[in-house]
């Protein structure tokens, strides 16, 4: 996965869009930390929204 946090929110929301309904499905897919990913994500004050299945 993409080290940049900005390259890495567009990777996971494209892959969150087509390839996987949860983010937990694409952590266990690419055997990514969740809580790591999350938190990269929130320096840019991204959020993991479920109910859109992408980081807002």
């Amino acid at each position: 996965m993409p080290k940049d946090p900005a390259i890495l929110l567009s990777y996971v929301n494209t892959k969150l869009r087509d390839e996987f309904p949860s983010l937990s499905e694409l952590c266990a897919a690419l055997d990514a930390d969740e809580a790591a990913l999350r938190e990269a994500l929130a320096a840019l004050n991204y959020e993991y929204d479920a109910g859109r299945n992408q980081f807002v």
